[in-house]
């Protein structure tokens, strides 16, 4: 099965009703038919934006154990994620991005669900493009 790796912000979206991007994030995970993988730094992420509601956070942890492929191997990827950090400074790139993209590279792939437009401009070790499905989708 095709995988999509997500950030946090559609996730974010998808659990607080008053993002501009919760009906998106609803029609996306709704209308997605590719397994949805992310890591410990975005589930970090996510809960924590999501401390204005408890609710959600419980709501969001729960679906995420049923929903998402979690990949707990972040550490294995420092490496890359420190050479990520340090190339991408002028943006600048944060901790949670730099680790999905080295997700992406060691699960080689390029397909990815992000609210975030840096997502353009990043590219993988061998200079190939990220496929941002959910800002593909707002077009």
């Amino acid at each position: 099965m095709n995988s999509v790796v997500v950030d946090s912000g559609p996730l974010i979206a998808l659990f607080d009703g008053s993002d501009r991007y919760h009906a998106q994030a609803v029609a996306f995970v709704r209308d997605l038919r590719r397994r949805l993988v992310t890591n410990l730094p975005v589930i970090t992420e996510v809960v924590y934006m999501l401390d204005f509601a408890p609710q959600a956070q419980q709501d969001f942890l729960f679906w995420g154990e049923q929903s998402l492929t979690i990949d707990a191997d972040t550490t294995e990827d420092f490496p890359r994620i420190r050479a990520l950090l340090e190339k991408y400074r002028d943006l600048p790139a944060d901790f949670t991005d730099a680790s999905l993209i080295a997700l992406c590279e060691r699960l080689k792939i390029r397909s990815v669900a992000s609210v975030d437009k840096d997502f353009t401009i990043y590219r993988t070790r061998d200079r190939k493009a990220f496929q941002n499905l959910f800002l593909g989708a707002s077009l």
